[in-house]
C-alpha cells in the first residue's frame, strides 16, 4: 500500500438492500442502517434477510483506514477503480471511513478490482 489513498477495507458480515421510498421522509421502522433524505424522496440501507427477494449488496467499509473529513481522494480511490470496472456502487459515508456498497453477484469482481488497484481487503465474510 504505497499510495497515501490505499486503504484496508473488510467486506461486512452482512447483505444489504437499498430501497427508495418516495414519499417518506423518515421509515416506519428502525431497522434501518442508513438514511438519505432528499427531494425525491427517502433512501433507506437496510440488512438483507438470507431468504429476502430483492437486489443485495454487500458492504466494503474502511475502518481500519480511519481518516479525517479533511483527506481528500480517499472515497474516489475506491469508487474510481469500480467505476472503471463498470462495477455499481452505492455508498453511505461515516465521519471516519465510507460503506460502499457492490452488488452481491459482483462482489469477488470487486475484491479483485480494489486488490488491483492497490487495497488490501479482508474477504473473511465473503460468501461464494
Amino acid at each position: 500500500m504505497s499510495s497515501p489513498t490505499a486503504q484496508r477495507l473488510s467486506v461486512v458480515p452482512s447483505a444489504f438492500a437499498v430501497e427508495h421510498l418516495p414519499h417518506a421522509t423518515f421509515p416506519e421502522d428502525d431497522e434501518w442502517i442508513a438514511l438519505v433524505r432528499a427531494p425525491e424522496g427517502l433512501t433507506v440501507v437496510r440488512e438483507a434477510w438470507p431468504s429476502g427477494s430483492g437486489e443485495r449488496w454487500i458492504g466494503l467499509y474502511g475502518a481500519a483506514s480511519a481518516h479525517d473529513l479533511d483527506v481528500p481522494g480517499m472515497l474516489a480511490a475506491v469508487v474510481g477503480p469500480l467505476a472503471e470496472a463498470a462495477i455499481p456502487v452505492f455508498v453511505a459515508s461515516t465521519f471516519h471511513a465510507d460503506l460502499v456498497l457492490v452488488p452481491e453477484p459482483r462482489a469477488g469482481e470487486a475484491v479483485a478490482v480494489l486488490e488491483g488497484a492497490g487495497h488490501r481487503v479482508d474477504t473473511r465474510h465473503l460468501r461464494s
